[in-house]
């Protein structure tokens, strides 16, 4: 452990930290004495780390393993800050040089290809590029996989084929290790972060593209998910955006049916707020009050005192997966596609808020006396707030479809932000518009659609829609339809793992009967006011 110096090595440093092997730690004990023959964790350790076991070995352990003391003490007292001034992971040129090495090759290459052809005039396997970029991306953490997963669902963001690769990739990659968790605990909480828990689980209890959630329990003994942020990621971000702005700019030079920038510019700004863990809880905030009288969906608490910017604890909430529910009988699945109808459609035509990443890992089923009754909604970092002309202009587009009202329509593409509508255009928006609407438009009892899986929901549409944009040109898409549509994607896909048979039709004019604009501005800024959210 020690060497000829009286210093720990780097490895076993490491190890002399919550050495015990269980997966739960309640009480923290000393870590063991050096031993003669090493730890086997570094060709050093053996050489050096059994020369010198120092006297007072018991208390420099403690200090190096960056807990408090037998009797309760602080050791250190240095605490977890994330100010600007001692923030090591903002945005540093150092960690965005490392992501642009890993994951600069992959894209650029892919976008030195798609110039070559264009410029050359030869021909590329594009399906062959696409499954190697999705291979070479599923590994990663950080918001490539978030991003390629929304691009995936708008018609001509990205090649077709690239599309059909990405959207398979699952924001599941694998979780960092105990190492990583006791840095980040005691970056945010301080060196005795543990005393402040009951318990805290080693292994997490899910990952995903930005952090990774670990079960806990609270001195009171309540139950509490801690979601950790993963290192360097706003040097991540910074650098997966500059990557994906490369790929977007040449797909723009060959012929694209969409202009992608305010696309590019809508998913940045989503995925710089995902960073911010305090506006998470935020957001977390303002949906328990949006959806507080209604029992059927659960929303967390959250605990301010253990949270921080890269750290957010709230209440934990027992549930299952959706998808341990596809064979349960139709009641049962009706009831749970109601629910989810509810939690996203609700919050939008009365609040101006809306869910921009109906993910099935983002919820779960809770239940009662074996009966599946509700849902938990456990992410809120993907929260995308619309003015309430926006919230307007989706009901109008909707009744004008309904009504067959071709001027209050285009008005509606307008209030969307659409320009230059000509006649061709409209149609062709009338295409996407219809396949989004289309289950809303006829008052019987259906499928969300016949004959397709959830992930080719969307797919022939969006193809239509690419054929007939690449004759007209470039139509520029307006920002704040990316989340709409991901929204809608999203749960089509969910309806139809349920294989769900509503009337969704009357569950729409359910939600807009009645809609104020000025009404929904009014609760929207007292929602927000309350939650603490400067939009």
């Amino acid at each position: 452990m020690y060497g000829s110096s009286g210093r720990p090595c780097a490895a076993c440093r490491k190890a002399a930290t919550f050495s015990s092997p269980s997966r739960s730690i309640t009480t923290p004990s000393p870590p063991s004495p050096p031993i003669r023959t090493g730890h086997g964790l570094s060709p050093a350790c053996a050489r050096n780390c059994w020369r010198s076991t120092p006297r007072n070995w018991p208390t420099r352990a403690w200090r190096s393993s960056g807990i408090a003391s037998p009797n309760g003490s602080p050791l250190s007292a240095r605490q977890g800050q994330d100010t600007a001034v001692n923030d090591r992971e903002r945005n540093r040129m150092t960690a965005r040089v490392g992501r642009y090495a890993r994951v600069g090759a992959n894209m650029g290459g892919i976008a030195a290809r798609l110039a070559g052809a264009k410029v050359f005039g030869y021909d590329i396997d594009d399906r062959k590029q696409a499954a190697e970029l999705a291979a070479a991306l599923g590994g990663l953490k950080g918001p490539l996989m978030k991003v390629a997963q929304l691009l995936s669902t708008i018609p001509d963001a990205i090649p077709p084929e690239y599309a059909t690769e990405l959207a398979q990739l699952q924001a599941d990659a694998p979780p960092m290790g105990w190492a990583f968790v006791k840095r980040r605990m005691m970056a945010e909480l301080g060196p005795g972060w543990q005393q402040r828990f009951a318990a805290f689980e080693r292994a997490p209890a899910a990952a995903a593209s930005l952090g990774q959630v670990h079960r806990a329990n609270a001195l009171d003994g309540a139950p509490l998910a801690c979601k950790l942020q993963y290192p360097d990621m706003a040097s991540a971000v910074e650098a997966d955006l500059s990557q994906l702005a490369v790929l977007f700019s040449v797909h723009r030079r060959m012929q694209p049916a969409i202009d992608t920038r305010q696309i590019a510019e809508e998913i940045g700004a989503r995925v710089r707020e995902e960073l911010d863990y305090r506006r998470e809880a935020c957001h977390i905030a303002a949906y328990r009050e949006i959806l507080k009288d209604e029992p059927r969906i659960r929303v967390p608490r959250v605990e301010p005192d253990l949270s921080t910017g890269r750290l957010l604890t709230m209440s934990w909430l027992e549930g299952r997966p959706l998808l341990d529910f596809r064979d349960h009988p139709l009641a049962d699945r009706n009831r749970l596609a109601e629910v989810m109808f509810h939690a996203w459609w609700h919050p939008f035509s009365h609040f101006g808020v809306i869910h921009g990443d109906p993910h099935l890992g983002n919820y779960t089923v809770f239940e009662e006396d074996g009966a599946p009754q509700g849902i938990n909604l456990l992410d809120y970092g993907c929260i995308r707030i619309f003015p309430p002309t926006f919230v307007a202009g989706v009901i109008e587009l909707y009744r004008g479809l309904l009504e067959e009202d071709e001027a209050r329509t285009v008005a509606a593409y307008e209030s969307w932000g659409f320009r230059g509508l000509t006649r061709e255009l409209i149609d062709t928006l009338n295409i996407w518009a219809r396949f989004i609407y289309g289950p809303l438009l006829t008052d019987r009892v259906r499928s969300i659609a016949e004959g397709v899986s959830p992930a080719q929901y969307g797919r022939k549409e969006a193809f239509r829609v690419h054929q007939a944009l690449k004759r007209l040109g470039p139509v520029t898409v307006p920002r704040e339809f990316v989340f709409m549509d991901r929204a809608a994607i999203g749960l089509g896909g969910v309806f139809l793992h349920l294989r769900a048979e509503l009337n969704f039709f009357r569950l729409f004019n359910e939600q807009i009967d009645n809609f104020d604009m000025a009404t929904v501005q009014s609760r929207q800024q007292n929602v927000l006011r309350t939650a603490g959210i400067a939009d």
